[in-house]
This record gives C-alpha cells, structure tokens and sequence, in this order.
C-alpha cells in the first residue's frame, strides 16, 4: 500500500498550520517526521487517516483520494488497512488488556486468541492479559495501544509519539516490535516523534517546518 500527499495545506481560521507537505511513503517503508512542537506533525498524521480535514491538496491511500470519500468509507479503510498508535491510549476502561487487543479482529469479525497472545508477548504484556487497564502504568498502557494497533497486520501504521511515555529499555523494545511487525507483513509505516533513537530507525527521516517537508533532517 503506498501512500501518496500532493502540496497539502491546512489551516484554522487565518492561521496556517502546514503547507507545500508533499510526501510518497512506499509499501514497507518507515519514514519518521520530527519537528518542533507545534508546527502541525500530529495534525499531519490525522490527515494520513483521514482523521482530521485539509484545506489544500491530495491524500491518496492505496489510490483512494481520502478526501473524495464518507465518513463510513474512511472509517472501513481504517479498520481494514491501518493502524493507528495516538499519543493519548484510547483504551476501553471496561475491557481487559486482552480483549482491548482483540478489539480491531472482533470489528472485522475475526477472533484470533493466539495471535493476541503473540502480539502481548511481543510488547512485553504476555502475562498481563487479564487485568484492566487500571491496573496498569502508563508506559504498559502505550504499549497496549501500540499492540492493538498492530493486532489486524495494517499496510500502513501511523504512530505519534509511541514511544514518549516509556523508558528507555521499553521504548527499545517497543520500537523493535513495531519495526518487526511491520517489516514482517510488508507494511509501511509513518511515525511522528521528538525521539531522536526512535527516528534513527526509519529508513527515511523527514524535518516539517513552516516550508513543508525536509528530507535532510538529521536524526542524530
């Protein structure tokens, strides 16, 4: 699945938040945007899902123009072929770790125990299955949505920030499961981070300014 951005441009009100983004994101790609707080990487990132609305340009996903389509349309694209990883955890309080997991399988009717079993033992929660996510740190409660997000293998994951809520060690491990997971099933992936060892794994690392996109930001 590619991805493909052509000169997009949004704004609120008067206030411009990027423009001139232009962007191909190749099936088993990972590119990384970094960037200062504030000049719009999140915001970018829900116009790839189409999440979020632009005023400018093209998102194409898989040759869809997501700009073109419903709100029932994007939201089946979304089940079906991506995943998300959002900077706050979006878990169901009422679900246990496991069921959480499970929850994009169970929405495409599929239930898979094993694979969800796999996929915790991947992040480092394999025993932590039954517990509620109260129950819970933060940084396990990251790597809970990063395993959901991951769970129904998406062509494309987009992750802001997966890594900002745990240590060091964790975040390592984390970034080991994503870039495994995604590689393993061919899939592209597109993350939004200020960590400079995370975005030294991406096969591309792109800076966004007021300009657009860069590609000779340094990750190092």
């Amino acid at each position: 699945m590619s991805l493909v951005i052509t000169d997009l441009r949004k704004r609120y009100g008067d206030t411009p938040v990027f423009s001139h983004v232009s962007l191909t994101v190749a099936p088993g790609e990972f590119v990384a945007i970094v960037g200062e707080s504030g000049v719009g990487k999140s915001t970018l990132l829900n116009c790839m899902a189409g999440l979020d609305s632009w005023n400018d340009g093209t998102v194409l996903l898989d040759g869809m123009d997501l700009g073109t389509l419903g709100d029932d349309q994007l939201a089946r694209l979304r089940r079906e072929k991506t995943g998300f990883v959002f900077q706050a955890f979006h878990v169901l309080p009422h679900l246990s770790v496991a069921q959480n997991v499970a929850l994009p399988l169970m929405l495409l009717g599929q239930h898979d125990d094993d694979r969800v079993q796999a996929m915790l033992t991947e992040v480092g929660l394999g025993d932590l299955g039954q517990r509620l996510p109260q129950q819970l740190s933060g940084g396990q409660l990251q790597r809970v949505a990063i395993a959901r997000a991951l769970i129904h293998r998406p062509m494309l994951l987009l992750a802001d920030e997966p890594t900002g809520n745990l240590d060091p060690r964790t975040a390592l491990r984390v970034m080991d499961a994503l870039v495994s997971q995604t590689r393993a099933h061919g899939a592209a992936m597109v993350l939004v981070t200020h960590s400079k060892a995370a975005a030294a794994r991406a096969d591309r690392v792109l800076l966004l300014s007021a300009d657009g996109l860069s590609d000779h930001a340094d990750p190092d």
